[in-house]
């Protein structure tokens, strides 16, 4: 027997969600020729995988890595977690199918979650987009249909209900970029223009999905993440469609009853949360209140230098304390620091700094944000919802900004160091499911997921005594541990805890 590698020696989890078993694996060209006792076979690169797990790659289910993918930076943050491929398109924004001024306000939008594509240029379709990911990243890159994109690209920055011929438009987009190769539709429901969609409007895109999921960053979370979860009900049963709810986070007495009812309602129903309790996001979306027009940055900045929100601000005095700036182009050194920290060293009051932080960058500024929940009850909800067989990973990674949330560099790590290994909320074999075979099932990526014969090689190596986080909100910028070895489509792309240059990741399309 003869193979271009040969992983040798490890303890294999195929991600069926059966135990560990000795095995090694042959690989040639991009696929699995081989799972089993290969003494004696030949092969241009041996790996020696003793004493650890060989795992099929994962698959990050909300990644903002649209722009910086091709990070060498970000590559690295992502295999050393053993994530193999990217789900991007998340929240309903980013760079297509649009014009070449929809792509113009999805980038200024988003510009401290997803960045600024580096060589995107004009009017972009979702075939041009994945074109663009193929064999140029060493991650495997996937595309959701940003709801929130096809809306402006249609309707501008309206807050009007989409009119009979304006939903055609929009349908128009999801069919074509669907065809293109997307792997579902995303919306982003506390986001403009998303939140201006109704249910109706939803539903409609949402029916020619077939099998592939409708991903929602839902219009409310927490304590209040009934108000979403009625509305992804509600959109299943009208339009038929699989339903994959973003980031769900919370207290886990309000968010599993939730899951449980809509499963029992017959709901295609899955979900992803990252292991922390503060998040991140764009600051606009955080502290303006939505009579503010933030898709509309001359006009929202022209109330922000009135004094309209006079009697607003006060209103978020509890808030200021739990916002760290992120990101804050041409007020860089403010990163790091709390909005209260940062408001002090300017000796002004910290609706005032974050109003001028608004102002100088253009609304661009992004934060962390601490959950009211931080502290021991919240992350006991974590363990909890994490353990739910509805979850799969996400990091909900935001590379952006000189001090960036460490889940990007952290999460599936953390899943496994902390989760699996420290606290036993997974065995090994399940964290495989929820983090690889799930994840390729629900996007319909029938080629990845699995360690099987005649499958995609994205395969890992994990050690179970090392593999652990390192990043911290301290210092966001630190790869993992305990993954070394990584191949994408059969090529080696981390060795020996280092990036080969190598760039072998596919743009997918569903395959299933």
């Amino acid at each position: 027997m003869t193979f271009d590698v040969v992983i040798s020696g490890g303890r294999v989890l195929d991600g069926t969600g059966a135990p560990a078993f000795r095995a090694d694996i042959g690989i040639t060209g991009e696929r699995i020729a081989a799972v089993g006792r290969l003494e004696g076979a030949e092969a241009a690169q041996v790996i020696d995988a003793s004493g650890r797990f060989v795992a099929p790659g994962f698959i990050d289910c909300h990644a903002h890595g649209d722009a910086l993918v091709f990070d060498p930076e970000v590559q690295l943050a992502a295999l050393r977690q053993g994530v193999t491929t990217f789900v991007l398109g998340q929240d309903g924004l980013s760079y297509a199918p649009g014009s070449a001024a929809t792509v113009n306000y999805a980038t200024r939008y988003f510009a401290a979650v997803n960045g600024v594509h580096p060589f995107l240029d004009g009017a972009a379709s979702v075939a041009e987009l994945l074109a663009g990911y193929d064999r140029a990243t060493a991650l495997n890159t996937a595309y959701l249909l940003p709801h929130g994109t096809i809306r402006y690209d249609v309707m501008g920055a309206s807050p009007d209900a989409a009119s009979a011929s304006e939903l055609a438009r929009m349908l128009a987009h999801v069919e074509k970029g669907l065809a293109d190769g997307a792997a579902g539709l995303s919306s982003g429901l506390e986001y403009l223009p998303g939140r201006n969609a109704s249910s109706a409007e939803l539903a409609a895109l949402c029916r020619p999905l077939g099998a592939l999921p409708y991903v929602t960053h839902m219009r409310a979370y927490g304590t209040g993440a009934g108000v979403g979860m009625a509305e992804v009900v509600e959109i299943a049963r009208s339009s038929g469609a699989a339903m994959h709810v973003s980031h769900l986070h919370g207290p886990a007495d309000v968010l599993l009853p939730l899951v449980e009812s809509a499963l029992a309602h017959d709901v295609d129903l899955s979900f992803d949360t990252y292991p922390y309790l503060r998040g991140s996001t764009i600051l606009a979306m955080i502290v303006l209140p939505p009579q503010v027009p933030a898709a509309e940055v001359d006009r929202a900045l022209d109330v922000l230098e009135s004094s309209s929100l006079a009697d607003w601000w006060p209103t978020l005095d509890g808030l200021w304390p739990r916002l760290t700036v992120s990101h804050a182009p041409g007020e860089e050194w403010a990163e790091g620091l709390t909005i209260v920290e940062a408001a002090v060293r300017k000796g002004v009051s910290p609706s005032e700094f974050c109003r001028r932080l608004l102002v100088d960058t253009r609304l661009e500024a992004g934060c962390v944000v601490g959950r009211p929940d931080e502290g021991p009850e919240g992350e006991e909800s974590v363990r909890r919802v994490l353990r739910h067989p509805a979850h799969t990973g996400g990091s909900d990674g935001i590379y952006v900004g000189g001090h960036p949330h460490p889940r990007g560099w952290g999460a599936f790590a953390r899943f496994l160091g902390t989760h699996v290994r420290e606290l036993g909320d997974w065995s090994w074999q399940e964290a495989v499911v929820h983090l690889a075979s799930h994840p390729a099932r629900r996007f319909g990526l029938g080629d990845r997921g699995l360690l099987r014969q005649g499958l995609a090689a994205d395969v890992v190596v994990i050690d179970p005594a090392t593999v652990a986080d390192l990043a911290t909100y301290a210092a966001p910028r630190t790869p993992a541990t305990g993954i070394s070895e990584v191949l994408v489509s059969g090529v080696r792309v981390l060795s020996d805890g280092a990036l080969t240059g190598r760039t072998p990741g596919r743009a997918l399309r569903p395959t299933s």
